[in-house]
């Protein structure tokens, strides 16, 4: 008789027993989702997808073990085939480790701009006024993260402090810049946004986590000279990649969602 293991991201088995009884542990995971109710092949495919998706996060503190070449161009590889309008594929992307890393780190961090005085000159982030519902979700955020870390509102220093850590990717053996032809329009910048997360949840299948990081774009100027980035080409942000460190507090931080009846329409 079969016996069956549903193997979680860290090796761990979810659950386990024979075929039959697998079928009826699928049924009871699947139990108001019509359409996998009548396939276990498919309920098992899509626990696995969601599974990728609703774990990925930002993780801001990572061990330093390596992340071998081979694993990082399997990642990119399968994120490539994110769509993009017309085939035109408008990524690219810097992966850097070690030396080179260090310099991007060096560069921004001595370049003796605080991160409140960036200038957004390539494009800009974030609305030059926050206003509701966006304020009241960004500060929630804020003082979630800083208060995981125990870092009151007035501790101006620390909050600095902990946002320098963007700049040494968090400490993640791996950090990647990633660019865009500035002559391409709001289309192409949709589709990036499609490849980069499928590069998250790529990471995420296999076992690995990120931090994608709009706070290097402001620094292109210190960025370009050390990977040779052309005038032609926006920094668009960067991303760390490695090994989650369980140990540290602010990965315990979990973000919430808005519930989907306050952004949702259904029309017949």
């Amino acid at each position: 008789m079969l016996k069956i293991c549903l193997q979680d991201f860290d090796g761990s088995c979810k659950g386990s027993g024979t075929n039959g009884e697998w079928g009826r542990l699928v049924e009871t995971r699947v139990k108001g989702r019509p359409m996998l109710e009548k396939n276990t092949r498919i309920a098992d495919e899509a626990e696995i997808v969601d599974e990728a998706i609703l774990s990925r996060r930002s993780v801001r503190a990572f061990l330093p073990d390596m992340v071998d070449d081979d694993t990082i161009r399997a990642i990119l590889s399968v994120a490539a085939r994110a769509p993009s309008g017309t085939n035109m594929q408008p990524w690219k992307v810097y992966v850097t480790k070690g030396e080179t890393k260090q310099q991007i780190t060096d560069a921004i961090l001595n370049s003796g701009i605080r991160a409140e005085k960036a200038d957004w000159d390539d494009y800009r982030y974030y609305p030059t006024q926050f206003f509701e519902p966006y304020l009241t979700r960004r500060r929630a955020n804020g003082f979630g993260l800083y208060g995981a870390l125990g870092i009151g509102r007035r501790e101006v220093d620390k909050m600095r402090a902990q946002h320098d850590r963007n700049f040494v990717f968090f400490d993640a053996p791996v950090g990647m810049i990633f660019t865009i032809d500035r002559r391409l329009n709001q289309g192409s910048w949709i589709d990036y946004g499609m490849f980069l997360q499928n590069i998250m949840v790529a990471a995420r299948g296999r076992g690995l986590h990120t931090c994608p990081q709009a706070a290097f774009a402001p620094y292109h100027r210190q960025i370009r000279p050390v990977l040779n980035i052309p005038d032609e080409e926006i920094v668009v942000c960067g991303m760390a990649l490695g090994h989650e460190d369980i140990s540290k507090p602010e990965n315990a931080f979990r973000t919430d969602r808005v519930p989907l009846e306050e952004w949702v329409t259904f029309s017949e």
